[in-house]
């Protein structure tokens, strides 16, 4: 049985987690996080009274194995840290950590020899869409990322995206992106070493990403929808087991599927 503690778990994501847990016989659910929560009893929230409700990180007394962290980029990183320095594996699902502050954890977890996963997106189509770009780049070197996420998403680009173009770039080598005019500023959107990225923040979506192969006389797409965020679950179900037995940050779903 593997305890868990759920950060963020006033959110959308946070209450499918919660109810992910609860279902699946291989987890317990001993904890649930929220900054400033002082009001709400978990009783009416139909987790039970064996689950401790925490509303500061200075509050926590736990013996939960893995920290799941759906909360906000401001707040993931000092989660992640304070995780890792109690002894607790973090599977981490927010996104716009800084890559700096990524290598920082990676030397904790190694300091520490208490591991967890970091992932931009727990969604197995969207991981499968990542390994399939890295592959066709290797070929089709052309490329650029479109992103389209709810209107409530504050980082941009998504995490999944710049993950996306952090391995085409590895598959494909430094390129630049074609020249152009840009007589509306922005509009051929960021520029991760060659490779454009364009964001979209429009209600009604939830999460979905085109790659554009573009080469001689032909051009590839390859596209992924989340149209549920029920879906990411899988993949969090995937990550828990293995960061309780991580001793190193793994960056990315794809590194245990």
């Amino acid at each position: 049985m593997i305890k868990v503690l759920v950060a963020g778990f006033m959110g959308s994501m946070g209450q499918k987690t919660v109810s992910m847990v609860k279902k699946n016989d291989d987890f317990e659910l001993v904890g649930a996080y929220n900054p400033g929560i002082d009001t709400v009893h978990l009783q009416e929230m139909g987790m039970g009274d064996q689950v401790k409700l925490f509303a500061s990180l200075d509050e926590i007394k736990t013996d939960a194995d893995v920290w799941i962290d759906f909360t906000v980029p401001s707040a993931a990183f000092e989660n992640a840290k304070f995780a890792i320095e109690h002894g607790i594996h973090p599977v981490i699902g927010t996104s716009g950590m800084t890559d700096e502050q990524v290598e920082q954890l990676k030397q904790l977890a190694d300091d520490k020899q208490v591991g967890g996963i970091l992932a931009p997106n727990f969604g197995i189509s969207a991981v499968l869409l990542m390994k399939f770009a890295k592959g066709a780049a290797k070929y089709m070197p052309g490329v650029e990322i479109i992103e389209m996420h709810h209107d409530d998403k504050l980082d941009a680009p998504s995490g999944t995206a710049l993950a996306t173009a952090k391995m085409i770039n590895e598959a494909r080598g430094e390129q630049q992106a074609p020249a152009t005019e840009e007589t509306l500023k922005g509009v051929r959107g960021g520029d991760y070493h060659g490779i454009k990225i364009h964001s979209v923040r429009l209600p009604g979506y939830v999460a979905h990403e085109q790659v554009l192969f573009g080469s001689q006389g032909e051009a590839l797409t390859i596209r992924q929808d989340s149209f549920d965020r029920g879906s990411f679950m899988s993949g969090v179900e995937l990550a828990i087991p293995a960061a309780a037995k991580a001793t190193k940050l793994i960056v990315g779903l794809e590194n245990i599927m």
